[in-house]
């Protein structure tokens, strides 16, 4: 018998009193503490299993109730133990209470998770023949259906691996799927694939340096559920935006059984000199509505954890689109957001956190609050505001959409840089003013109290929506796979199929398609603020027009590195490029919005003037840049950095005479999108005349001489191992 199996050599009846502090159950060297957050509970069961989680072995009240905390010490007990609570209460619903003893509830500071989560009415907390939904009293046992916690030994990172900080202004984030990036990599031994220690493997760190990112974003690898209509319908949460335990690992991702995993993942990251943000979501949790599941929160202490409607408590506030919503303005569970937060931190390793509808974080029982508590606690945390936060600041609730709205510090998804760049690159009228706004990080949202460029997280594409192949493949989603008849996911777009929907052989729609996704990642790798990728739009992953594959656990959302042919390896090498000139370059990424000057140029070389940003049809102009140079990583102390910049959205050519700019006599081609090749380096006398291609984007930069130009010229990207020949058509 294993040891978490003795009970008899446990004094569990009754425990010592122990501790209220920390929360959760935590291993004291002698013993365990057990520490539970409820203000409406009357009693506390500890309830404890074997180690493979299916026999329940013991029962034993939690003793101590001290400031709304239930708590109780088992002396001798070690790690590895298994548990889960049965909390009793009052049952009235109207009431916002919702305590059933007969189902068995997950701790919310589970480190580790043992068994799954099996759908069926023995996990919801109401009787589901009920005559009032969501009220009749279920007395069926949920423990042989759900989830336990095990007992785990706190961890540290260790000391040779501190915590990177790459600076904001010099930062290029890479969005990816832990299973989908590696599932299909040829690099990554098959039973790596898919899992933390796959992400960690040399074919993945050296793929990443050599492209040039400088921070990966994971999205959600806490412990999540599979919603029961998708596996009704053969499908899975594959995103995983559907949080169940705060402090856990998903087991799905894990090619063992250890922790450790994730730890080793993280170093070899770090080691590669790439910093790991995870996407999380705090916002709401898998047990949805009234008619929602009973697992944690909802058992533990309704009307504490969620939000519920004032006049009729037994309905829940959905300000989150899922069912319920977590309620931050409670201190206990604001402390339950922190402690996690801070764990990531501190005991996993992580560099820095993407908050999925932050708006909801933020928001006070009087709607949205800059100054509210969640805000207000990260901004004096000693560990959490030295970490990289970002905000998806919206929500469907009201005033939801807050964008430039968070507190300095923070980074911001900036959906106005999508829509506005997509809109611009796909032709549509009057859209040169609001791209010039955007390509200089959105003064208008994030130049107050003294935020940066780089509080505007600039993107085309994110896991949510089409990627950047089906952007200029499609004019509109082909969702049928998901099962609910293409209804799912947006229907506007801001796509263009250059001719031809979906899959094509007209060697002129596919060559235009090449040349707008140049466009759009030229675009944002050159704007100001911080850049963020996708995994695979550098060389043009498909999901073949669906742009809702939150479901898709398969080829349609993997990465299909076998599957990159010759177009896809000459747009990895021009983003590869791109990515240099950037870290090269610093007038390309500007540290404040104070650094340097943009001119406005029309294709005489001439300064801008309002009748011309009032005329719609404009969609040729160009960005002048100019700072003296900083000793930044990669880039030449003392230069002088004078870029132009030409945006050409017109289906035809524009001449552009090339300015005159004093102390430089020279212009030195670095980009041109309407030519397929990367380096593409040629040089050109002030004042001569070029001609943008339709639909094509320029970047000069301006030279005294051969030794300026030889900066720009000497500019290279790293090389590439992977994909190999071997897995190329």
């Amino acid at each position: 018998m294993k040891r978490e199996d003795r009970l008899t050599d446990l004094n569990v009846t009754p425990l010592e009193a122990g501790s209220p502090y920390p929360l959760g159950a935590t291993w004291m060297g002698d013993g365990i503490n057990f520490a539970l957050f409820s203000a409406h509970a009357t009693r506390v069961e500890l309830c404890l299993f074997d180690s493979t989680g299916r026999n329940e072995i013991g029962r034993v009240d939690l003793p101590e109730y001290t400031d709304e905390v239930w708590h109780g010490f088992m002396p001798g007990a070690e790690p590895g133990l298994v548990y889960g609570y049965r909390v009793h209460g009052p049952y009235a619903p109207e009431e916002g209470h919702r305590f059933n003893p007969n189902k068995l509830l997950l701790d919310p500071y589970a480190t580790e998770l043992v068994g799954r989560l099996r759908w069926g009415h023995a996990i919801f907390g109401y009787d589901m023949r009920s005559r009032r939904p969501g009220h009749g009293f279920s007395r069926t046992d949920s423990a042989p259906y759900m989830y336990k916690a095990r007992v785990t030994v706190p961890t540290s990172r260790p000391a040779r691996r501190p915590a990177l900080r790459t600076p904001w202004d010099q930062t290029i984030i890479y969005e990816l799927h832990v299973r989908g990036f590696t599932r299909q990599h040829t690099g990554v031994p098959p039973r790596l694939r898919g899992t933390y220690a796959g992400l960690g493997s040399p074919a993945v760190t050296d793929y990443l340096k050599a492209l040039g990112v400088t921070t990966v974003e994971l999205l959600p690898v806490h412990a999540f559920v599979d919603d029961g209509h998708l596996l009704d319908k053969g499908l899975r949460n594959y995103w995983g935006y559907n949080s169940l335990a705060f402090f856990a690992l998903e087991p799905r991702y894990l090619s063992g059984t250890s922790r450790a995993e994730f730890h080793e993942m993280v170093a070899r990251l770090h080691d590669a000199g790439l910093e790991v943000i995870l996407d999380v979501v705090y916002n709401h949790t898998p047990e949805g509505n009234e008619l929602g599941p009973t697992l944690s929160f909802k058992g533990l202490d309704n009307a504490s954890y969620y939000r519920l409607q004032a006049e009729n408590p037994q309905y829940y506030i959905n300000d989150t689109g899922t069912g319920n919503t977590v309620n931050l303005s409670h201190p206990r569970v604001l402390q339950l957001v922190l402690d996690s937060l801070r764990y990531w931190v501190l005991q996993m390793g992580v560099d820095g956190f993407r908050f999925d509808l932050a708006t909801i974080l933020a928001r006070e029982y009087h709607g949205f609050d800059h100054g509210s508590g969640f805000l207000d606690a990260c901004r004096q945390d000693p560990v959490l505001n030295r970490v990289k936060l970002i905000a998806e600041p919206w929500d469907i609730g009201p005033g939801g959409y807050q964008v430039g709205a968070f507190q300095p510090g923070w980074a911001e998804w900036n959906d106005r840089y999508r829509d506005t760049t997509r809109a611009f690159w796909r032709g549509d009228e009057g859209q040169s003013p609001s791209l010039a706004t955007r390509l200089t990080a959105s003064a208008d949202c994030f130049n107050y109290r003294g935020r940066r460029p780089w509080a505007s997280v600039n993107f085309i594409t994110a896991h949510d929506g089409f990627t950047l192949h089906d952007l200029v493949s499609y004019n509109d989603k082909h969702n049928e796979a998901n099962g609910e008849e293409n209804r799912d996911g947006h229907n506007e777009n801001r796509s263009w199929n250059c001719g031809a929907e979906g899959t094509t052989d007209d060697p002129e729609v596919l060559e235009l398609r090449e040349r707008q996704k140049r466009n759009l990642l030229a675009t944002l790798l050159f704007s100001h603020g911080t850049p963020m990728l996708v995994a695979g739009d550098e060389f043009g992953r498909t999901q073949l027009g669906n742009n809702n594959a939150y479901c898709q656990d398969n080829e349609i959302s993997w990465v299909n590195w076998a599957g990159v042919d010759s177009a896809g390896m000459r747009l990895l090498a021009f983003v590869r490029q791109v990515i240099a000139l950037r870290k090269a370059i610093p007038v390309l990424r500007p540290p404040s919005y104070a650094s340097g000057r943009v001119i406005w140029l029309n294709p005489l070389g001439a300064e801008l003037q309002t009748d011309d940003w009032n005329n719609g049809l404009m969609r040729s102009f160009g960005m002048l840049a100019n700072s003296e140079g900083e000793a930044k990583a990669g880039a030449v102390a003392g230069t002088h950095w004078v870029t132009l910049l030409v945006f050409n959205a017109s289906h035809e050519g524009v001449e552009w005479t090339l300015p005159t700019i004093p102390g430089k006599s020279e212009w030195v081609r670095a980009i041109d999108t309407a030519l397929p090749e990367a380096n593409l380096f040629a040089t050109f006398s002030a004042g001569e005349k070029y001609i943008a291609g339709g639909r094509s984007m320029l970047l000069f930069v301006a030279s005294s001489g051969p030794e300026e130009a030889a900066l720009v010229r000497n500019v290279r990207a790293p090389r590439m191992p992977v994909p190999s020949s071997e897995t190329r058509k």
